[in-house]
């Protein structure tokens, strides 16, 4: 079992949890395609956590949410109707920029809890949105 040793400030625990989140997706055999994604323009901003093929040739894009405490909910709670339409709109940028085409694309939620001191649990919900 992992574990998250320490006191780590909010973007050391965010980027400790995408690293977990990438070496789980690749560990499925996934491809990773892209990281930390940033897009600004034409009233949209924001970012993509992980963009990645799965083995059937799925596009995957990833919202990963690290907490060390569930204080504020889990991380699935944290990704709202809202949040959606942007991840959406986000990974339509991300396939316009890249050029791709993908006959399938989904929106995935990683949710990792990493408490200080102890044992890190992931889950993983596949096709939120």
């Amino acid at each position: 079992m992992l574990r998250i040793i320490g006191v780590m400030d909010r973007q050391m625990l965010r980027r400790a949890g995408e690293d977990i989140a990438c070496g789980y997706l690749t560990g499925l055999g996934w491809a990773v395609l892209d990281r930390n994604w940033r897009y600004q323009g034409g009233g949209l901003r924001g970012e993509l956590d992980v963009v990645a093929r799965t083995p059937d040739e799925t596009l995957a894009v990833v919202e990963v949410k690290t907490r060390s405490g569930d204080g504020y909910g889990s991380g699935f709670e944290a990704v709202t109707p809202k949040k959606v339409l942007q991840l959406r709109a986000l990974t339509a940028q991300w396939l316009l920029a890249r050029g791709e085409r993908f006959a399938r694309v989904r929106i995935d939620v990683v949710s990792i809890l990493a408490p200080p001191g102890g044992p890190v649990t992931l889950e993983h919900r596949e096709a939120v949105a």
